[in-house]
């Protein structure tokens, strides 16, 4: 049997549909790629030890295990153009709220905030992933995702900046004047550093309003994946067997979990590397910005080298051994050198995500969705792994402790590259384009 592209029409259709998914990647990226900074922010605003602010990373990636397959379900309801705009609105609520609540510095609150943040995310995420996928042959999703993703890296080196100029400027001075004050004088720092949030949060819900609004009134068609994502295997059952019946699916989650665990390690827990090494708070607030540069120029490799050149799965198996590479390389060198070496795991983590996600949901058929959201669940990779690295790092060698926490997530993806995609498949059949 035969699986057709998504039939979006003529070319002008799919370069509307395209135009409007990368913005919308841009607004992931965006809101994703703050939690770096934030991590430096919430630790003074909030007067926390170095755990208790990487609850901000942990609250957030939760959010995607949790909420992921309520989302498969509620898109199932309202179709696609109609949750991208809830997740949307959704999302507006959430930043809404931290920003309410980090003004007024009560921690639990503004968490909750990023818990609903995240969970717009996850909607968002659930629906936009595997729609991107289909929009043309399975074999070329990694390029259009790569495509997405330097919209969503773009994004992501932007973000660091805004929030280092608008809320994080001088934020070295006011940790040395947090040294010397107590009492009333010490809260009247804090509540100013931590009202400094309120107002580009706000700004932020309002954006995210209009394009909730924007998404609605757009042209973006309506795609039914268990249609256009048809069974591209042989064998009894095809796309009409259950989740339970993809092994390739379910190593697929497991290589996004540790994926999205190694790039935030890279992207958002890298400033607390540097700060490890003593390295000035004025600049680890930037070092987001650097994996983030990074990773865009991989996208941009991605972009010439896939599929025409090499397979993705084997652009993935290249990726995970150059991660390892770097990782050594981390491990071997001190000080900038060593975080230089972090920052270039951006480069090799950036085709990762649009190579693992197609091969994952490969002829799914009909359980499209819901494997699609299986694999947004595997975003809490992003809450466990450094979470764990902020726990250890405590107590042993923070260097050895990033190594051992890195390697095997590397080893694991190139093992997913390299066999882990094919089990349980039987033998593919061409795709046949849809005009």
């Amino acid at each position: 049997m035969t699986a057709a592209a998504a039939p979006v029409g003529r070319a002008g259709s799919l370069a509307q549909s395209i135009a409007i998914a990368g913005a919308l990647y841009f607004i992931i990226g965006f809101c994703t790629w703050l939690n770096g900074p934030l991590i430096t922010f919430v630790r003074l605003a909030f007067d926390l030890n170095e755990v208790n602010s990487f609850l901000v990373l942990m609250v957030f990636y939760v959010s995607y295990f949790v909420l992921a397959l309520p989302s498969s379900w509620i898109l199932r309801r309202t179709g696609l153009k109609k949750g991208l705009s809830l997740s949307l609105t959704v999302m507006a609520v959430g930043a809404a709220l931290f920003g309410e609540f980090a003004t007024r510095r009560y921690y639990p609150g503004a968490l909750t905030g990023l818990f609903v943040l995240g969970g717009g995310l996850a909607l968002l995420q659930t629906a936009i992933n595997p729609y991107v996928s289909i929009l043309g042959p399975i074999d070329g999703a990694a390029r259009r995702i790569a495509l997405m993703g330097i919209c969503n890296k773009a994004a992501g080196i932007a973000a660091p900046l805004v929030i280092g100029a608008l809320v994080l400027r001088g934020v070295g001075d006011l940790a040395t004047s947090l040294q010397g004050a107590s009492g009333a004088g010490r809260e009247a720092l804090l509540d100013s550093f931590a009202a400094k949030i309120h107002l580009p949060y706000l700004a932020m819900a309002g954006l995210l309003l209009i394009a909730a609004v924007g998404v609605l009134a757009s042209p973006l068609p309506e795609l039914k994946t268990s249609e256009v994502n048809a069974a591209t295997e042989t064998g009894a059952g095809g796309g009409e067997r259950s989740v339970m019946h993809y092994p390739h699916l379910w190593l697929g989650v497991i290589c996004l979990f540790v994926y999205v665990g190694v790039e935030v390690m890279a992207g958002d827990a890298i400033g607390a590397y540097g700060r490890a090494f003593g390295l000035p708070l004025d600049q680890t607030k930037f070092f987001t910005a650097f994996t983030l540069a990074a990773m865009l120029a991989g996208y941009v490799a991605g972009l010439i080298f896939t599929p025409k050149i090499v397979s993705q799965q084997t652009y993935l198996q290249g990726s995970a051994l150059l991660g390892l590479v770097l990782v050594a390389g981390a491990f071997l060198t001190k000080g900038y050198v060593s975080v230089g070496f972090v920052a270039c795991l951006g480069f090799a983590n950036a085709m990762m995500w649009p190579a693992i996600f197609p091969l994952a949901i490969r002829g799914l058929g009909k359980a499209t969705e819901t494997g699609s959201a299986l694999l947004v669940m595997g975003i809490v990779g992003g809450a466990v792994i450094p979470q764990t690295f902020a726990v250890l790092k405590q107590h042993y060698d923070f260097q050895a402790v990033f190594a051992v926490l890195m390697a095997p997530c590397y080893l694991y993806i190139f093992s997913y590259a390299w066999r882990g995609h094919r089990v349980g498949r039987a033998p593919p059949i061409p795709l046949v384009v849809g005009p």
